[in-house]
């Protein structure tokens, strides 16, 4: 099950908004096939399992290790449960039960009333923590958020706005690629309307090898600062805001009802499983003050301003922490993913 994680996890940023999934196909304990599931709208792991074994004749006598309960439903690809069954695969151990309620549990039960012996529960901690995007979509109906910052060694975000433009780039250049392997990674990213401004932030992935671009997302009160651009720069902007609604980039929010989980249901309502919040400080304050961040990176330079704009604090322990060069980066969870954790 540890070499199916491994392989689910190379879909990080490809799959999406499908899940992660590995598959591993064992006979007396020598790996005969493996696969997982490498772009959205691809064939899913099970299958790529099964493709991969050049001694077909074993399959049947095989045990198939799957990090998330195989699908039951038509959508893209046909049910690899029936696959499964197809093939006469004897016993099958999975990592966990998907969440999402096209499935959830009704994977599991059409094996089981196949005759196939099923096992729950392998290295579930580990399986929901990788699909931590998917697994909050679908629990907690809003994608999974991240919220990431570089900071000075004296805590600023940003200098003062009559500082040299050529002085604002806190992070080194390595810290700066793996941010866009970030960006790679999820499927939005979100500013303020004073990041827009007073940055105009691209946004988008030009240091990493991607597929796709993630949506581009601001949130601007009166909605009227992309119209200021030419078009052709903010084509797919989803632009928030309290004066009008096209549904295609403009959203209208109700003053009356708090502003981000608007924003989070809307996401919600579009698919998106998963957003990055890169400032600035008063929308990454905004999303800390309301509870609603799932996961902060924040990056500290040994750079000094001395005055500026101040950048968020967090009052709690990192998780994990790297260096890249002189750049120190904190990684913080805001709570257990999964009912199993």
């Amino acid at each position: 099950m540890q070499r199916a994680l491994q392989l689910a996890s190379l879909g990080l940023g490809s799959a999406s908004p499908n899940p992660m999934v590995g598959a591993v196909l064992v006979h007396d304990a020598n790996i005969i096939g493996e696969g997982w599931h490498k772009k959205y709208g691809g064939p899913h792991a099970e299958v790529e399992a099964i493709r991969n074994v050049n001694e077909s004749h074993l399959i049947e006598k095989s045990t198939l290790y799957v990090t998330l309960e195989p699908c039951s439903h038509h959508g893209k690809t046909p049910p690899c449960a029936d696959l499964i069954i197809k093939n006469k695969i004897k016993r099958v151990v999975v990592a966990m039960l998907d969440p999402n309620p096209l499935v959830a549990g009704k994977g599991i039960a059409k094996l089981k009333n196949a005759g196939l012996e099923v096992e729950v529960g392998l290295l579930e901690s580990e399986a929901q923590q990788l699909n931590k995007r998917f697994v909050t979509f679908h629990e907690k109906k809003r994608p999974y958020v991240l919220l990431k910052w570089a900071q000075t060694a004296d805590g600023f975000i940003a200098p003062s706005l009559e500082a040299d433009p050529k002085d604002k780039q806190i992070s080194n250049t390595l810290s700066q690629q793996l941010v866009h392997k970030w960006r790679a990674e999820e499927e939005a990213i979100m500013v303020g309307a004073n990041t827009f401004l007073h940055d105009r932030p691209q946004l988008n992935v030009r240091y990493w090898a991607t597929h796709k671009q993630p949506v581009k997302i601001v949130f601007d009160a009166k909605g009227n600062i992309v119209s200021n651009y030419p078009s052709d720069q903010f084509q797919g902007w989803y632009v928030f805001n309290f004066e009008k609604e096209d549904s295609l980039q403009y959203f209208k929010l109700n003053r009356d009802e708090a502003v981000l989980e608007q924003i989070m249901a809307r996401l919600y309502q579009k698919g998106i499983g998963s957003v990055l919040v890169e400032g600035g400080t008063g929308l990454l304050n905004q999303f800390l003050e309301a509870n609603l961040w799932d996961e902060a990176r924040v990056g500290i330079s040994p750079k000094v301003f001395a005055k500026g704009i101040e950048a968020p604090v967090l009052r709690l322990p990192a998780h994990e922490q790297f260096f890249l060069k002189e750049d120190h980066w904190q990684i913080f969870f805001n709570r257990p993913i999964g009912h199993a954790v």
